[in-house]
């Protein structure tokens, strides 16, 4: 038949040539309705679709949002679109003007009356900011003639995607490749009492309508510092309960100047402590029950909010990959993966949060999926290169890093292997602001030898982002610290430090 379709197109001039090209390309996708479907709306799935379908591979996108348990829901993007990078990063913004206008005065602003902030205003402004977007992913997927499908996407087979409407509506789409880029969310702990009923994540505090109050951050991951931060920033009494140590996985030398700076900048501390129960108090007000685990003793505090940042889960239980043989970490529940993003089972791909061993970085999942996209459409073999990605915590005091960690550093070259630079500086603004700088460190870690190859470089202090990602390309091309000497500074600013570390830490 197809072949029929195909000579009819050649032989009879009153088909047009937009017919032909139909035909054609329906013969491409053959006996599937689509050459891909991908499962999840996010960075790296929109990203993934909208290469594929440039390329010229007819494809549909399944987006669904399953609300948080306080019933928060949003519209098309993903989490870094509706309850990460963005609305993160602007709250983030609000809590630095913050802190703007205290030094504001004495650069000779003359402000009068208190400041204070409202949390209304800001959110409605975050908010639809974040609308704008969802809208402007749809359009693009328009644009590019991806099919949007507004529905939770789970796996019959290989090639077969079964669809559920928010009605309960069954579809299935066929498929010559599926991929999986549903990420994660984040995890409550399910053995505290009220944690569940009376506790917020990251999914809900952005889209809060009222300010969150005096509130109680459980956790000390980047996405628990990052929030207690901005929290603290526009005048809320925030304390953060940390079990063991903050910014796991990140060097914690500088894990410890950022919670210094945070706890001098105003947020508290709960340092070696476990949440045990959560009530609600006639009043409205919460009361957590905790335990210090070194002293074993039981401790009791209010709070108009408590925020659970102990973690992020992914998002595989209703994808029906078990009844496939899809692969999954046992530890983790993400899927296994090779480093052309490919799962166990063919024609299956899964890539962005989901993947075992991949950073959970909006970026990261947008490069792989364009690359994901250029080689399931035949164009490229290229596959993403997942070391030396840059990132940074967008605490009060930001804090960027590429590479290896001291730690990391040492694990693989041994303490005589590596040789560290650093330097504490003090930014030009903080000067005249009378602002503490105590915190603001660089650290380059280097290979011992001849080329002094760059291993690792951190920097806390302002605008981090804008610093890391320029030292980053550095690292693209085998940057060595004879380059960081020969590289000359721009002066007045803090990425010129950077160029002048020259002590090393054996030295002192």
């Amino acid at each position: 038949n197809h072949n029929n379709m195909a000579a009819l197109c050649r032989g009879r001039h009153r088909w047009k040539r937009t017919n032909c090209w139909h035909v054609l390309t329906r013969n491409l996708t053959g006996r599937y309705d689509y050459d891909l479907v991908v499962i999840g709306g996010g960075s790296g799935g929109l990203a993934c679709s909208k290469e594929a379908a440039q390329l010229g591979l007819k494809v549909a996108v399944l987006d669904y949002v399953e609300p948080s348990v306080k019933g928060t829901k949003w519209g098309l993007g993903g989490t870094c679109v509706n309850v990460g990078c963005i609305p993160k990063k602007l709250m983030h913004q609000a809590a630095l003007l913050g802190t703007a206008v205290k030094d504001a005065k004495k650069y000779g602003w003359q402000i009068s009356g208190p400041v204070s902030h409202d949390w209304a205003t800001m959110a409605e402004a975050v908010q639809n900011h974040v609308r704008s977007l969802n809208w402007g992913h749809r359009v693009q997927l328009q644009d590019k003639k991806v099919k949007y499908l507004n529905i939770k996407g789970s796996l019959l087979d290989e090639h077969t995607v079964k669809g559920l409407t928010k009605a309960g509506k069954e579809m299935v789409l066929t498929a010559r490749n599926i991929v999986i880029a549903t990420g994660g969310r984040p995890k409550y702990p399910t053995n505290i009492p009220g944690a569940i009923e009376h506790g917020l994540t990251s999914d809900d505090v952005f889209w809060l309508k009222k300010s969150p109050g005096k509130t109680l951050v459980v956790g000390a991951s980047y996405v628990a510092l990052e929030c207690a931060g901005f929290l603290t920033g526009i005048g809320l009494d925030t304390t953060v309960m940390v079990r063991s140590i903050a910014l796991r996985g990140f060097d914690q030398q500088m894990a410890g100047l950022v919670t210094d700076y945070m706890g001098s900048y105003g947020t508290r501390f709960a340092w070696k402590c476990v949440p045990k129960r959560v009530d609600k108090l006639p009043s409205g007000a919460l009361q957590v029950t905790w335990t210090n685990t070194e002293t074993n003793n039981e401790h009791s505090g209010t709070y108009d909010s408590v925020l659970w940042a102990v973690g992020r889960a992914p998002e595989t239980k209703a994808l029906g990959l078990d009844k496939l043989g899809v692969q999954l970490n046992n530890e983790t529940g993400k899927i296994v993966v090779g480093p052309d993003e490919s799962t166990s089972v063919p024609n299956i791909f899964a890539f962005g949060d989901i993947g075992e061993g991949r950073p959970e970085l909006t970026p990261t999942a947008i490069k792989a999926g364009k690359l994901l996209a250029r080689r399931l459409a035949g164009q490229s073999t290229k596959l993403m290169n997942y070391d030396n990605v840059p990132t940074t915590v967008f605490t009060p005091l930001e804090y960027g890093c590429v590479g290896l960690s001291e730690e990391e550093a040492e694990k693989r070259h041994g303490k005589d292997g590596i040789e560290i630079y650093h330097a504490f500086y003090k930014p030009l603004e903080f000067t005249v602001a009378e602002r503490d700088a105590s915190q603001c460190y660089i650290k380059v870690v280097c290979e011992q030898g001849e080329d002094q190859k760059i291993l690792g470089l951190h920097f806390t202090g302002p605008n981090a982002g804008e610093v890391t990602q320029g030292f980053a390309m550095a690292f693209q091309c085998g940057a060595t610290y004879s380059h960081l000497l020969q590289t000359v500074g721009i002066h007045p600013t803090c990425a010129e430090e950077v160029i002048k570390v020259n002590i090393t830490k054996r030295s002192g």
